[in-house]
């Protein structure tokens, strides 16, 4: 999942901060990470609804304090963007995992209409033969 890669980037980018000279290694780092976001940003599709104009902005917003932080060094907005890509990341598993219950329920239940059906088929040609 691309949240992951930007979250591991972030993170990285903050462990560089703490060392003496890792401010090339953050800076990189932040970069990668703001690469992922705008990849997110442009495969957004604006005619699934409003979702995808929230997203935008989300999106937009990340990259505007990861340029914060890459511009100052400083770790708070670093930090800010990996708890909301965590939160995103987390709602889109809950999705992901309710759309593979509703397909499973779905496809039982499809299942079991067949066996229902080859069943009275199954009856019917027994009554009349």
């Amino acid at each position: 999942m691309l949240y992951d890669g930007a979250i591991k980037f972030l993170e990285t980018a903050c462990a560089a901060m703490d060392k003496k000279h890792g401010t090339e290694e953050a800076h990189n780092n932040i970069l990668k990470a703001q690469e992922i976001i705008y990849e997110l940003l442009s495969s957004l599709n604006y005619e699934a609804g409003d979702i995808a104009h929230r997203l935008a902005s989300i999106y937009t917003y990340m990259n505007q304090k990861l340029t914060e932080g890459n511009i100052s060094k400083t770790k708070p907005p670093l930090l800010e963007v990996i708890r909301y890509l965590k939160e995103l990341k987390t709602a889109w598993e809950g999705v992901e995992e309710q759309m593979s219950k509703a397909n499973s329920e779905s496809k039982a239940s499809s299942n079991s209409n067949k066996d229902n059906s080859s069943s009275n088929s199954d009856t019917k040609l027994n009554i009349t033969g």
